[in-house]
């Protein structure tokens, strides 16, 4: 029997590329998963015969972030994992970004995730095991991020709240994150102009791939077994080894170019 059976899992995000592979991630463990996102999917998220719930709502609003911490408690009884999947940003220039749209990307970055671990807090400590959260982070918390500059800060700050809440709430409830990097998805290759542009970004990586969402699920799997029993207020770095400076491929392809 999977370590993982039986538990009840929410994950934020759940319909979207990563928050699915996590939820798939989860099912395949026999856990009990509540997908949540303001629109229901197209596509059942389901693995193996096995069925994730789903919760519409927008995490921004704390009363319904509340209805979802709710319906995992009347559904299944408890919470036993919160995965802070949720999260995003468009592009724009920090010079013309309005105040508006900056507050709603730190809200949902930040604040949405902050807000539904507090909410969860008695459900996760309930429990005869250890509560787990796991807050999906990105590298642009942890270097310069232009272009998405309040994303880049609410991540650095959803990193930051996820060691503090660590040592607040051990050692009922284990925090930790993963800082993801590059991912590959559609939008992705289209933001890289086509496939050549974006085997090219990812030929940088010293992997030489872009991750997959199951890399990702792989992580918060990790991080939510056992054998992480003493980990917490951790970050876990799934970026294939990191971003190398841009100044080195120039200088080699200045190189190579003689």
């Amino acid at each position: 029997m999977s370590e993982h059976e039986g538990k009840v899992v929410i994950v934020t995000g759940g319909a979207g590329h990563i928050g699915r592979a996590i939820c798939e991630a989860f099912l395949s463990e026999g856990a009990n998963v509540i997908a949540c996102g303001r629109r229901e999917p197209e596509i059942p998220i389901s693995l193996a015969g096995r069925e994730a719930a789903f919760y519409s709502c927008d995490l921004r609003d704390p009363d319904q972030s509340q209805g979802l911490v709710d319906f995992a408690i009347e559904t299944f009884g408890g919470i036993d994992v919160l995965v802070n999947n949720a999260g995003g940003s468009p592009p724009v220039d920090a010079a013309y970004a309005s105040p508006r749209l900056t507050e709603k990307i730190v809200a949902l970055n930040l604040v949405a995730p902050l807000v539904l671990a507090q909410q969860a807090h008695s459900a996760l400590s309930a429990n005869d095991k250890q509560g787990c959260i796991v807050n999906i982070a990105s590298v642009s918390g942890a270097r310069p991020s232009p272009g998405t500059a309040a994303y880049g800060a609410a991540k650095a700050g959803l990193l930051s709240s996820t060691k503090s809440l660590a040592m607040e709430w051990g050692p009922a409830i284990r925090v930790n994150a993963l800082i993801v990097g590059l991912v590959h998805n559609e939008a992705g290759v289209a933001h890289y102009g086509g496939e050549e542009g974006f085997k090219r970004v990812a030929d940088m990586l010293p992997l030489k791939r872009m991750a997959e969402p199951s890399d990702v699920a792989n992580g918060v799997l990790m991080l939510c077994g056992q054998q992480a029993g003493y980990i917490s207020g951790a970050t876990l770095e799934v970026d294939g080894g990191g971003e190398v400076p841009v100044f080195l491929h120039l200088a080699k392809a200045r190189a190579e170019a003689k």
